[in-house]
């Protein structure tokens, strides 16, 4: 059997973060790859004017890409022109040393001539901590859904160049998200490749500390970072079938007008587990609303033994702490920790036309329910309205807050009226508060309550978030009307690798029924258009029968 040329490429240049000895490394571990026939394609950005390489050991021959490049993308198509073989390694070593196995090669080209129909190979790698500490990395197995930018596909990655030469190489109106476009296309009626690891099945090392959760890491990215990447998902979107119009299949929310809702607009619900020293300031929070017909309902769901009841049945009735002029507190009692249960518990004994969410945690602002109503009276389309938040820390001592200025208000504002539920898509979030229509909840059968693939206590408001958008309109709050409390007892940060990848998992697979949602509603829509376009001719025809009779 005759093998096919394998290009690798990578990149050098006097500024990369890790010494000319460990670039010198990761080259011979390319040059002694068992796979043959190969060949190395460097590409400087040294300029013109750069040296030769002369560093390297003799023997190993490569092809030296000299030049000054607008952005990445323009980079890697440069390499791309000088590479002969069918397939292309792509080595992302620009800011870690990468070090391929010797049998690298042998396995991610087996693995494409096993998938024909794939044009795209990841693989798992080994990490080196700067303490010398390796440790494997696991990557999500691809699907259609894994549609946020932040997916790790690791550093080096096949292609077969026929592909790469028919797209026309990395799109160069990109300078953030050109990969991330690649990898989109790449998926586009094919399957990604992904080579596991169980033990000692790592495809190639990278020198590198890992990189900290963030929540908020997006936010740091920049805007111009951002609406590339929103440029990419979207045309991806369109190409697969999945785009949603800006209007496209709103509707009027049902229900009755606010006014019918005197005693009672917004039934804020808590849900709670074994957070006592919580549940006083966010029911607080409740009650100094300036709307003032409002109520509060505690879903304890620690069973009765959970100190978090009797701490909440002091703002009840009949508790020290109970106050006749505030809005009601109903505190309800349940054995099983199941977030979807608590929600739809608490929605279903609500007295109000709007769900209101409050994590027991965080709190909301004086004017929050004020705001939200003010919105929601803009347009009778609108199933849900999104708040903005700050984020704050209790100090584990002195259990004061403190406002992080570092993070500034989360707006979300890559939600845009025209394209935020595309966006959606590769978002991991949507803001806070989130506020619903009840009926418009019960149209959507209500949340998740640990029933659907993945779903861990985890995502069951961002997945409501994806159903509503697809058929209403999601109003925004840009004002911060909210206050996300962190703590050393919180879930959105300080967690282990196996949570991230469990709840990546979650709302990816719900990305994943998302856009058969979507793809299934421009298929109705364009087999309507197309029916109709059929009648017409048939109707002119009938007319023209008509008036030829009356003559």
């Amino acid at each position: 059997m005759v093998k096919e040329k394998v290009s690798i490429v990578c990149h050098y240049s006097e500024k990369l973060p890790y010494s000319q000895d460990e670039f010198i490394e990761s080259i011979q571990s390319m040059a002694a790859q068992h796979y043959g026939p190969t060949e190395i394609v460097v590409v400087d950005e040294g300029g013109r004017n750069a040296g030769k390489l002369d560093f390297l050991p003799a023997g190993v021959k490569v092809k030296h890409v000299k030049g000054s490049f607008a952005n990445h993308a323009t980079k890697v198509n440069a390499a791309l022109k000088k590479c002969t073989g069918a397939y292309v390694l792509l080595v992302h070593n620009e800011s870690s040393q990468v070090v391929l196995r010797k049998n690298a090669l042998d396995l991610m080209v087996m693995a494409l001539e096993r998938n024909p129909k794939s044009v795209m190979v990841y693989g798992d790698y080994e990490r080196i901590e700067p303490s010398g500490e390796r440790k494997d990395v696991h990557l999500l197995y691809h699907h259609p859904g894994r549609l946020r930018d932040t997916v790790d596909f690791g550093t080096a990655i096949l292609y077969r160049k026929s592909f790469l030469d028919k797209i026309g190489g990395l799109d160069e109106s990109f300078n953030a998200a050109d990969l991330y476009d690649l990898r989109l296309k790449s998926s586009e009626g094919r399957e990604i490749v992904h080579i596991g690891n169980r033990y000692a099945g790592s495809l190639y090392t990278v020198k590198a500390p890992a990189k900290g959760h963030n929540v908020f890491d997006y936010l740091l990215a920049g805007k111009d970072v951002q609406l590339e990447m929103e440029r990419a998902c979207t045309e991806h979107l369109k190409r697969i079938g999945a785009y949603l119009a800006p209007g496209q299949n709103y509707r009027k929310a049902p229900g009755k007008p606010d006014s019918a809702y005197r005693k009672c607009i917004a039934s804020v619900v808590i849900p709670i587990n074994n957070r006592p020293e919580f549940i006083g300031p966010a029911i607080q929070s409740v009650q100094a609303q300036t709307v003032k017909n409002v109520e509060a309902i505690v879903v304890v769901n620690g069973g009765p033994d959970d100190p978090t009841v009797p701490e909440a049945m002091r703002y009840a009735k009949g508790g020290d702490k109970y106050d006749p002029s505030k809005p009601p507190v109903k505190v309800i009692v349940l054995d099983i920790n199941n977030i979807g249960l608590s929600l739809n518990t608490g929605c279903r004994e609500a007295r109000g036309k709007y769900y209101f969410q409050l994590d027991s945690d965080d709190q909301l602002t004086p004017d929050a329910v004020e705001k939200v109503l003010e919105v929601f009276a803009q347009d009778n389309r609108i199933g849900m309205a999104i708040g903005s938040y700050e984020v704050w820390e209790k100090d584990p001592v002195t259990g004061k807050l403190s406002r992080k200025e570092e993070i500034p208000v989360v707006t979300h504002d890559e939600w845009t009226y025209d394209n935020g539920r595309n966006n959606l898509l590769r978002i991991n979030g949507a803001g806070a508060p989130r506020v619903i229509n009840l009926a418009v909840l019960e149209e959507m059968g209500w949340f998740d309550v640990n029933d659907s693939r993945f779903s861990r206590n985890y995502g069951e408001d961002y997945n409501m978030v994806h159903k509503i958008s697809e058929k209403y309109v999601i109003g925004r709050v840009w004002e911060p009307i909210y206050k996300v409390v962190r703590h050393a007892g919180g879930t959105d940060h300080s967690i282990d690798q196996a949570t991230i990848d469990r709840n990546d998992e979650a709302k990816d697979w719900m990305r994943l029924e998302a856009l058969k949602r979507r793809q299934a509603l421009n298929a109705k829509k364009k087999a309507a258009q197309s029916k109709a376009a059929r009648k017409k001719p048939a109707k002119k025809k009938a007319a023209a029968r008509k008036k030829g009779k009356k003559r």
